[in-house]
Order: C-alpha cells, then sequence, then structure tokens
C-alpha cells in the first residue's frame, strides 16, 4: 500500500465503511501508479475536460466492489454518473487531478465519500504518487498516514497561508479585486489547485484553500477530512456546499473575515 491506511478509533456505525474505503484506496492506487508516468490515451470529454484510462479503470473496480459489499447503495462518479436511489450515496472521484496525472505531476488522488441523506459521513483521499492517504469519518477526527491531524492556529490574515486554485481563475471576474486584497493581506499565497489544497488545511500546513467551482465528487470526501480535522468548508459566501458551486476551505479561525472580503 503506498501508505498506511489506519484510522482514528471510529464508531461502529462507519468502522467497517470506513475500511472498506480505504481498501478500494488500496486498490485505486494500485491502478493509478501502473499507468502514472507511463504510456496512456488522454481524451477529452464532452465538458472539455480530460480523461484517461485510470480514471474509468478506477471508477469501474470501486462501483463493481461497492456493488458487491453494499449493494442497497447508491453510487455518484465522475465518469458515470449516478446509479440507483438511496438515502446512502457512495462518491467517487476516481483521480481528482487527471491534468496533473497526464502531466506527470505526483499532486492527484483517488476521492472516496460516504453521503448519508445529503450529508457526507465519510471521506478517504488516496494520494499514491505523493505517499499520502487521508481519511476520516464523523466523530472519529482525521488522519493522515494513520496519525491525527489538525488544522492550524493561526488566527490572522497577516500570519496565514493562502492557497487556491491556479491563478487564471482568479485574474478577473467579481473576485478579483477581493482576491488581490486577501493577497495582499496575506502572510503569503500558493496554488496547489485539486484536493491538496484543502489536505494543506486540514493538516495544518495552510489556513484556507479557495476555488471558484467544485463538483460534488471534488468535495464531499474532502469536507469530511477538513471538519474532523477542525476546519470549516463552505461556499466563497459562507454558505452550503453545493454541485458546480465555489469552496473555502480554512482552519476556522479565518474564515469569516474571508468570507467579509469575498463578498
Amino acid at each position: 500500500m503506498d501508505a498506511s491506511s489506519g484510522s482514528a478509533t471510529v464508531g461502529p456505525v462507519y468502522e467497517a465503511e470506513l475500511g472498506f474505503a480505504n481498501q478500494l484506496a488500496d486498490e485505486a492506487a494500485e491502478i493509478g501508479m501502473h499507468y502514472f508516468r507511463g504510456s496512456f490515451e488522454v481524451r477529452r470529454k464532452a465538458d472539455a475536460t480530460p480523461v484517461t484510462q485510470a480514471d474509468l479503470e478506477i471508477e469501474a473496480m470501486i462501483r463493481t466492489s461497492i456493488a458487491g459489499r453494499f449493494p442497497q447503495d447508491a453510487v455518484l462518479g465522475e465518469e458515470q454518473g449516478q446509479v440507483g436511489e438511496a438515502e446512502r450515496v457512495w462518491v467517487v472521484d476516481p483521480v481528482d487531478g487527471t491534468k496533473n496525472f497526464a502531466a506527470g505531476i505526483q499532486v492527484w488522488a483517488t476521492l472516496i465519500a460516504l453521503v448519508v441523506g445529503g450529508d457526507p459521513v465519510l471521506g478517504v483521499v488516496g494520494a499514491p504518487a505523493l505517499r499520502e492517504r487521508y481519511a476520516a469519518a464523523r466523530g472519529a477526527g482525521a488522519t493522515m498516514d494513520g496519525e491525527t491531524i489538525s488544522v492550524s492556529a493561526t488566527s490572522t490574515l497577516p500570519d496565514a497561508t493562502i492557497c487556491s486554485s491556479g491563478a487564471k481563475d482568479w485574474l478577473s471576474g467579481p473576485r478579483a479585486d477581493a482576491y488581490r486584497r486577501i493577497a495582499e493581506a496575506s502572510y503569503r499565497t500558493r496554488a496547489f489547485g485539486d484536493f491538496w489544497g484543502h489536505m494543506l488545511v486540514a493538516r495544518g500546513s495552510c489556513e484556507a484553500m479557495l476555488e471558484p467551482s467544485l463538483r460534488t465528487w471534488d468535495w464531499a470526501a474532502l469536507k469530511v477530512i477538513v471538519e474532523e480535522a477542525g476546519g470549516r468548508m463552505t461556499s466563497l459566501e459562507g454558505g452550503p456546499m453545493t454541485d458546480h458551486g465555489s469552496a473555502l476551505t480554512t482552519n476556522g479561525l479565518v474564515h469569516d473575515e474571508l468570507v467579509a472580503r469575498l463578498r
């Protein structure tokens, strides 16, 4: 396995599911690393985003495994949409960061979440090329490689490191001036993108991560991990997370100030 899939003590409700999700991440890592930095076709989907054989094989594997273990559950995945209707929905991004994957950049991961009644209750992020595994279940805390993680105690923007998606997202549009002022007020800014910026917040390495638009499979697993690590994840306006909506992940201490500045 690329990184320890151990977790904090988990309540009896989701202990089996968390172990299962980590097993899925192990198998996804084997598939992904088989293709990573190798020779494979990269195609463009209808929405112009890339897809590789790794994306397709990982999602197919996860769907087959869920059908065998939890046949009553529904599955929502980036490549094949939602299959089934149930209160429990597994949400899967087989390769978050496909552009990085295709370019040979290590920042990509398989994201696996369990959503119950519309609320994400379990999240696993497997990033084998980084040799990192993040996991969390509601009420059980968050881990990285089996060790408990928590957000930072930094409470002021001048001391905060702010992550965001690429600069192109913030150079124009209604939030351009607000982002520039945030960048000027903060200690430093970095553009790590995709899942990793959110996980850097969860483990206390950064104070905030901003993204203008995410799909449900991009954020469901991250939200559980961030919140179990003591952080907050909302839209940029401070509202609930939605499909195609924006995302603001913070350590909680700088959240309200960033929301106010972005407004």
